[in-house]
C-alpha cells in the first residue's frame, strides 16, 4: 500500500469516484481513441446517472476527454473548453445488467473517422476499470502500458504479437484473451513492464487478419 492509497488522490473534488475517477475514464478514452475527437455521446449507469450531475460527473467526463487530469482548475469549466475546441458531445442514462454502479459508457468518433466505444467504471479513489471495448469484455485499468490488438479469430494472432514483444524485449505483465465467439472478433489485452515502440505497433496494424491496435501508456502521456 502507498500514500495514494491512504489519502486518495489530488484532485478538484467534490467525489473521488464521481469526479477524479470520471476524469481519468474520459482521460485514458482520449488516449486510446487514438485520434481527435469531434463528437462523444456519453451513456450514464447506476450512481453516475442519478447523482453525477450533482457530484459534476458530466463535466468531469468531458474534461477528461480533453486531456485534463483530476487536479486541473479548469475542470468545471470544461463545456465550454469543449465548444472551444469543437467538441459535440451529448448525455443520455442506460441501465446496464451486472455493471457496478459507478459505470459510463462513452462512444467516440474522430476527425479521421476512427470509432471507438468503452465502457468504464469508476472503483473508488480515482481508480477504474476498463470493461469492454466494441463490445467485447477486456477489463484492464491503464496502470501500466498496455495494448490491446482487436484480430479476427484464427491461429496465429496470439503468437505473433508474443514473439514481436519478445524481439523488443518487451516483459509481458498480464495477458487476456476474449472473444465474441469461435471464428469471430478476438481482442487481446496485453500489458507490459515495458513502453511498446511505435514501429512495432505500426507493424501489427499491417498483419494480415488484425482489424484495429491500441495502446495506452499514461506514463509517456
Amino acid at each position: 500500500m502507498n500514500i495514494f492509497d491512504i489519502l486518495g488522490p489530488v484532485m478538484v473534488g467534490p467525489s473521488s469516484s464521481h469526479t477524479a475517477g470520471a476524469v481519468r475514464i474520459g482521460y485514458v478514452a482520449k488516449c486510446l481513441l487514438q485520434d481527435e475527437l469531434c463528437n462523444v455521446k456519453i451513456l450514464f449507469h447506476g450512481s453516475f446517472a442519478t447523482t453525477g450531475i450533482g457530484h459534476g460527473t458530466d463535466r468531469a467526463v468531458i474534461a477528461g476527454l480533453l486531456g485534463m487530469h483530476p487536479d486541473d482548475m479548469r475542470i468545471p469549466d470544461s463545456f465550454s473548453y469543449a465548444q472551444k475546441a469543437g467538441l459535440s458531445f451529448g448525455f443520455d442514462q442506460i441501465d446496464l445488467r451486472d455493471a457496478h454502479p459507478n459505470t459510463v459508457i462513452l462512444e467516440m468518433e474522430g476527425r479521421s473517422g476512427r470509432n471507438l466505444k468503452i465502457q468504464a467504471s469508476s472503483l473508488g479513489g480515482g481508480r477504474i476499470m476498463v470493461n469492454q471495448i466494441d463490445g467485447i469484455d477486456v477489463n484492464f485499468n491503464a496502470e501500466k502500458p498496455t495494448l490491446i490488438v482487436h484480430n479476427l479469430d484464427q491461429p496465429g494472432h496470439v503468437a505473433e504479437v508474443t514473439s514481436m514483444l519478445s524481439h523488443k524485449c518487451v516483459n509481458i505483465a498480464t495477458m487476456q484473451l476474449y472473444r465474441d465467439k469461435k471464428g469471430g472478433y478476438a481482442v487481446m489485452v496485453i500489458e507490459t513492464d515495458q513502453a511498446v515502440p511505435t514501429d512495432a505497433i505500426k507493424w501489427l496494424e499491417h498483419l494480415e487478419g488484425v482489424i484495429k491496435v491500441t495502446y495506452i501508456n499514461l506514463e509517456e502521456d
